[in-house]
């Protein structure tokens, strides 16, 4: 496999977002536009990816950090404006680049993949992604002539005839470094005072290079992000393909629209979501689990097999034996918790003292009653009962009987013809 650079293009800025962050700064479970974009890049085998920015420069460098390298683009003046400052950056590198949009969250991996290797396999100049859209209205239609692809024509420049073409631009490209280099300086301006990418098709395709195509087997990688509105509907179309995949791995997920699995979540087979459940990246859960409904699981957490996360529990970073249960009402954060352990109704760890997180420890085959205040840092061994109404502030060792609170005083007629 050839050297290949990836190249993000992130300057541009409109209002459509109606938001105080870019478009490319809006979250997407959890993540942003543009780190999305970047991720997959990356986990296609991308290792250098550098993004152009302009006067959002210190937003996407907030998001970005120091995962990318940054090239400066002054004035937003087209796509092809864009390449041209980036040519300093590409004049040493060999191989392809890999030039996408920053606001298509939703390309996969794989899809990458799929387009750099058949560039390589069939040393086109350029290979460009395309979808076919019964509805294309705001994409570049790609013209082709026996076959072969001969350029693209943006939207606004489109006749009564192209309007009715369904191949669209994805706004993804993977270019021949070299022959990008050799044309990309002689781009003209459109009659708008713009340079569009889009018009080195037409160029190369003239010059006789080989110019492809690959068609996207799934058009909701390509959807672009501009409004509040398409962000809802991204939002559906990736719940949809993240939970497809959970249960296309033997997970039951009973509502698909009300079940919120955030990106790099393991689940174990035959393990049961149940409605109004969100479960956060990074999270581990075995098999036969129980979880919901309206469950909250955060970042951090580890569940063994047969582990019961019951109704309005919210758990963060908490490792929870084989077989135990936190049947409902309950938050448990920065703690672990053994095997077969049952926590009872209303039970809290206390982990926040106002500045320092702290933790938990709760050993095998305890039992905690109803409405337990558990005040962090404790531990407690095993086969400990904990008194309901308890408030534990003290460790307490194991096969011990834990109570704290006070003793019931009943006043008799102390209320009486009050």
């Amino acid at each position: 496999m050839e050297k290949v650079i990836g190249l993000v293009m992130a300057a541009g800025v409109d209002n459509r977002m109606k938001s105080k962050k870019s478009k490319l700064a809006q979250e997407l479970y959890g993540k942003a536009v543009i780190k999305r974009v970047v991720d997959s890049i990356k986990k296609a085998g991308i290792s250098e990816v550098a993004v152009i920015v302009g006067e959002n420069k210190e937003e996407i460098q907030s998001i970005l950090k120091d995962e990318v390298t940054y090239l400066s683009q002054q004035k937003c003046l087209g796509t092809g404006h864009a390449i041209m400052q980036a040519t300093k950056f590409l004049s040493n590198k060999k191989g392809r680049v890999l030039i996408a949009n920053g606001n298509i969250p939703l390309i996969t991996p794989e899809t990458i993949q799929t387009l750099v290797e058949k560039s390589e396999k069939e040393q086109e100049a350029v290979t460009i992604l395309t979808g076919i859209i019964s509805e294309p209205t705001g994409y570049g239609r790609i013209i082709r002539k026996d076959n072969k692809i001969e350029e693209i024509i943006e939207e606004a420049e489109l006749t009564e005839a192209q309007q009715k073409i369904l191949e669209v631009n994805s706004g993804m490209y993977c270019f021949e470094i070299k022959k990008l280099l050799e044309i990309i300086g002689t781009l003209q301006a459109s009659s708008m005072g713009l340079y569009y990418l889009t018009d080195v098709i037409k160029m190369l395709s003239t010059k006789g290079e080989k110019v492809g195509g690959l068609l996207v087997q799934d058009n909701t990688e390509i959807l672009s992000l501009n409004t509040k509105l398409q962000l809802e509907m991204l939002t559906r179309i990736l719940r949809i393909r993240i939970n497809t995949m959970h249960m296309n791995n033997g997970v039951t997920i009973e509502d698909m629209n009300t079940t919120y699995i955030y990106d790099d979540v393991k689940i174990g087979m035959d393990t049961i979501i149940h409605p109004n459940t969100t479960i956060k990246s990074g999270v581990v859960i075995g098999e036969d689990c129980n979880i919901g409904p309206n469950a909250y699981i955060r970042e951090g957490c580890k569940l063994a097999d047969k582990v019961k996360v019951g109704s309005f529990v919210e758990i963060k970073k908490a490792i929870i034996g084989k077989g135990s249960k936190v049947p409902h009402l309950s938050y448990m954060g920065d703690c672990e918790i053994g095997e077969n352990c049952n926590i009872g109704c209303g039970t809290i760890t206390c982990n926040y003292d106002g500045k320092n997180k702290h933790k938990t420890k709760i050993g095998d085959n305890c039992f905690i009653g109803s409405n337990v205040n558990l005040v962090a840092p404790v531990t407690l061994g095993d086969h400990v009962l904990v008194a309901a109404g308890s408030t534990i502030t003290q460790d307490a060792p194991s096969e011990s009987l834990a109570i704290a609170r006070q003793r019931q005083v009943n006043k008799e007629e102390w209320n009486k013809g009050k």
